[in-house]
């Protein structure tokens, strides 16, 4: 099934790199983009990087002052890897944007929930041990926990939450959906380091995410039990 990025580093900046390197380190972005498209399934979007301003501010290579999503956000819309390209078709539009950040749009194969990266471990093996479906899983730098689950989450989150009990609790749990992009591992965050997989996509589940209603119960048990000076919901469990 050819390609795998697990062991791939971080983007760095071009210019730092010897001609080699370079190389290298172009032809492992290439394959990580090939892989997201061609083997799980999922359209992949240039990004911005965040770059170095002055007095060591963190600025965006999009060049907008003050942006609001710094080395976050899509260099074009338009400019796509889309689900099942090949490699070739990969490396055509990455070549259109050199050093980019790969970027994953939502409300399409899935949406995203989030929550700290400590109730996420802890989530994460509590549904591995009760053999509930699971999706690829990341975690960001910044100390946030992303699970993949399927399109429309973000709608049905409100109401998902009521009727499991878990609508009157304070919880750091937060839906991602249509309209939004998150960072695809190994690319940098924000200038904060790169994202990595927590629980890597694999063939029975990158196309095949759970439902939002099969995590959910377990993710807001284990943000509520990890939330300082917690409130008991009224009734939720894991």
């Amino acid at each position: 099934m050819g390609f795998t990025i697990g062991g791939l580093g971080g983007p760095r900046e071009v210019r730092d790199l010897r001609p080699g390197a370079r190389r290298r380190n172009l032809a492992s972005v290439h394959t990580a983009v090939a892989e997201y498209a061609g083997l799980w399934g999922w359209a992949v979007v240039p990004g911005t990087r965040a770059v170095r301003g002055a007095g060591g501010r963190t600025d965006c290579s999009c060049g907008v002052a003050e942006c609001a999503a710094p080395g976050a956000h899509p260099l074009d819309p338009e400019l796509e890897v889309p689900p099942g390209a090949t490699w070739d078709e990969a490396v055509r539009v990455w070549r259109r944007a050199p050093g980019a950040a790969m970027l994953l749009p939502l409300g399409r194969a899935f949406d995203v929930l989030e929550v700290a990266e400590r109730a996420g471990r802890r989530a994460l093996d509590r549904l591995e041990r009760m053999g509930l479906p699971l999706g690829p899983v990341a975690v960001t730098p910044h100390g946030r926990a992303w699970f993949l689950v399927r399109p429309g989450a973000a709608a049905e989150l409100p109401g998902l939450l009521y009727r499991m009990g878990w609508d009157d609790a304070e919880l750091d749990l937060t839906v991602r959906g249509a309209g939004e992009y998150v960072t695809a591992p190994p690319s940098d965050l924000g200038g904060l380091g790169p994202v990595r997989w927590l629980r890597a996509p694999a063939l029975e589940t990158a196309g095949r995410t759970p439902h939002a209603r099969q995590v959910l119960g377990t993710l807001a048990y284990v943000c509520h039990r990890c939330a300082p000076g917690r409130r008991h919901p009224r009734g939720g469990h894991g």
